[in-house]
């Protein structure tokens, strides 16, 4: 069953109609509906197309929370071959919002690490929705660390709303796990590339795609907080999360034009979760993409490419 957001609920009314006409005829009713169920396609087709072509920042931020929309796992799986995971941060435990390991991408050794949400219930507790801990911030630390001393390049996968904010959280040194695992970013002397797949909140984000370059899919949001969670601090009201979405500027194309993204992948019509296996194709294009444009760089250069990205930003925002 496809999960429709609540600005798509007039496309849900048609393409409901179009599904229940096609189960009257495979009933055997006698009833011929097939014309009549492509014109409700077709309206159909036309709504989607009205209702995509200019999203605002809160109907993308609903979208890039879409739970049918491909996760991290997803990735790792289509695009990354003899994908050996590694857990643990060798200190506390295995934290299974971030997953990582060694894994070869086009016939290269890579390591590869993200955020995953899970796709259930069951597998949504357990990968905490997708909000690391201290611990998951110290995996990564680790692999990146091992990508540095055998030479790989490390390609990240960013969907997270936050780091998770929880007490225990706090007392294992959540902000010092955050600040250390974007620092690891700026030191590795290897490429690193991040793709913002659906959210990027916060410091929880930053400490992945801390990056070379930065591709996000082109309904994702990248952004300092949530609008929910903007809005409460200015106007006490959650409820103001549109306002607070416009404010924030946390679309691919605002981050395009401020520097902080590199590349917007386009997504299919309606969404990446409408065509998964053509999004996932065209992420895979873009990694390899990003990591052709850093091959062959030195240690040095890399990190120097890193600096000058990240001392920069916002400058060519605010010279416009």
């Amino acid at each position: 069953m496809t999960h429709y957001l609540d600005f798509e609920k007039p496309l849900a009314e048609i393409e409901g109609k179009a599904a229940e006409l096609r189960a009257m005829a495979r009933a055997g009713e006698g009833v011929d509906v097939e014309a009549e169920a492509r014109a409700l396609d077709l309206k159909a087709a036309e709504l989607l197309k009205s209702l995509y072509g200019d999203l605002t920042p809160w109907r993308k931020c609903q979208v890039a929370r879409h739970p049918e929309r491909p996760h991290c796992n997803d990735y790792i799986e289509a695009l990354f071959a003899d994908y050996t995971p590694l857990a643990g941060d060798r200190n506390f435990a295995d934290d299974h919002a971030v997953m990582g390991g060694l894994a070869r991408f086009e016939d290269a050794p890579v390591v590869v690490i993200g955020h995953e949400k899970g796709h259930d219930t069951k597998s949504r507790i357990e990968r905490n929705f997708g909000m690391a801990r201290p611990e998951g911030y110290r995996k990564a630390i680790r692999l990146m660390d091992l990508a540095d001393r055998f030479g790989l390049p490390v390609v990240t996968l960013v969907d997270t709303p936050g780091a998770y904010p929880g007490k225990g959280a706090e007392e294992r040194g959540q902000s010092e796990a955050i600040a250390r695992a974007t620092q690891k970013c700026l030191q590795l002397g290897v490429p690193l590339v991040s793709v913002i797949i659906g959210e990027g909140g916060s410091g929880g984000a930053v400490a992945f795609a801390t990056a070379n370059r930065v591709a996000m899919l082109e309904h994702s949001v990248y952004s300092v907080i949530s609008p929910e969670g903007c809005a409460s601090i200015l106007w006490k009201d959650a409820e103001k999360m549109r306002e607070a979405a416009e404010a924030l500027r946390l679309t691919a194309q605002d981050l395009i034009e401020l520097g902080v993204a590199d590349k917007v992948i386009a997504e299919p019509l309606g969404g990446a979760h409408r065509d998964r296996a053509r999004t996932i194709a065209d992420v895979g294009k873009a990694i390899g993409a990003m990591l052709g444009e850093l091959k062959g760089q030195g240690a040095e250069d890399l990190r120097a490419n890193r600096r000058r990205k990240y001392l920069g930003l916002g400058a060519k925002g605010l010279a416009a």
